[in-house]
């Protein structure tokens, strides 16, 4: 069993906007079929445009709270094992996102701030392809001093065992983050930390190598494991040489060995297993059950989660990772049906 805020999540709150585009759509904005990005000025048009889309679709988002949500419908009771910080605006976007996380079970501790919009998260679909433009606008405005540093709120990152952070949220509080990966350290508890773009690596690589030390757990997919390689100069592209390398960087809490795991879709998994690199095979599937793979990587991290929190071996806790997004990828957006069937 786990207990109510075990497991701590931060990160950038966006409400989801998706709709299925086609090719014209994706060259107009010059963007690439697979790919996550921050909206820049000529993106700002793209927004007003899907919206106006036959079917688009209103999901709660954001990768850091994607995956605590995922955590803690695998986990069902108790409710709010899982924590949320982040940035909304006051608007109606921003109650969707407070009412979402309710429905969830998810314990939302939002910074409501006025001078900005509430984040949202553009999402092109075209086949099993899906590019992400997002708007920060709020998450960006996270604030340090005015939301984690206060007592009520810190005392929930103090409650908790395990915490979790996309490398999206490093290009806006890199300070928080480091506060949280410190407390985890200190305290031998586990902070895992996910790769999440290849944007991240490229352009944040500062504030990414600064808080690598503390990582226990590093996540990523193929394309981000294959981007941070090139910009370290591991010079190599063997993905399981990838990993023992980010396995050996340096690293504050000796007690802990870090992990490194690597999803590459439909191939296996890869994972550092104490000194070894093992490939864990993902569940098989239907090409035509393939609804949406938007959120297949934050389903995995939340699934992975549930049972590391709960304190079940590395194994268990790729299983679950791999039935978490094997239910994802059948439905669209980050949506899930109401009870897990993991045993």
């Amino acid at each position: 069993m786990t207990y109510r805020n075990a497991l701590f999540g931060m990160g950038n709150p966006l409400l989801d906007i998706s709709a299925v585009v086609d090719k014209d759509f994706l060259d107009k904005y010059g963007l690439k079929p697979n790919d996550q990005i921050l909206a820049e000025e000529k993106h700002k048009a793209l927004f007003d445009e899907i919206v106006q889309k036959s079917k688009v679709e209103y999901h709660a988002g954001g990768s850091t709270q994607n995956s605590v949500k995922i955590a803690q419908w695998m986990i069902q009771e108790p409710h709010k094992v899982a924590t949320f910080f982040g940035c909304i605006g006051t608007d109606h976007f921003g109650e969707i996102l407070k009412q979402k996380a309710a429905e969830a079970c998810v314990d939302a501790h939002y910074y409501e701030q006025s001078q900005e919009p509430t984040g949202t998260c553009a999402a092109c679909i075209t086949g099993d392809n899906r590019s992400l433009v997002a708007n920060l606008a709020a998450a960006n405005c996270y604030n340090k001093e005015k939301h984690l540093d206060v007592d009520r709120n810190w005392s929930l990152v103090e409650k908790a065992r395990v915490y979790y952070i996309a490398g999206f949220f490093l290009t806006v509080s890199p300070e928080s983050i480091l506060k949280v990966a410190k407390h985890a350290s200190d305290n031998n508890k586990i902070f895992g930390l996910n790769l999440s773009a290849p944007f991240i690596s490229q352009f944040f690589k500062e504030p990414l190598m600064k808080v690598m030390p503390y990582v226990d757990i590093i996540f990523g997919n193929e394309t981000e494991a294959a981007t941070f390689a090139k910009e370290q100069g591991f010079e190599t592209e063997d993905i399981a040489e990838i990993a023992r390398r980010v396995q050996s960087l340096p690293k504050v809490n000796k007690n802990r060995q870090r992990i490194v795991v690597f999803t590459q879709g439909r191939e296996d998994t890869v994972a550092t297993v104490g000194d070894k690199v093992k490939m864990f095979p993902v569940l098989d599937i239907d090409q035509n059950h393939i609804v949406d793979t938007n959120g297949a990587g934050d389903a995995f991290v939340g699934g992975f989660l549930s049972e590391l929190v709960q304190e079940k071996p590395l194994e268990e806790c790729i299983r679950a990772g791999h039935y978490a997004a094997n239910v994802i990828i059948r439905r669209v957006g980050c949506t899930f049906p109401e009870k897990p069937d993991f045993q």
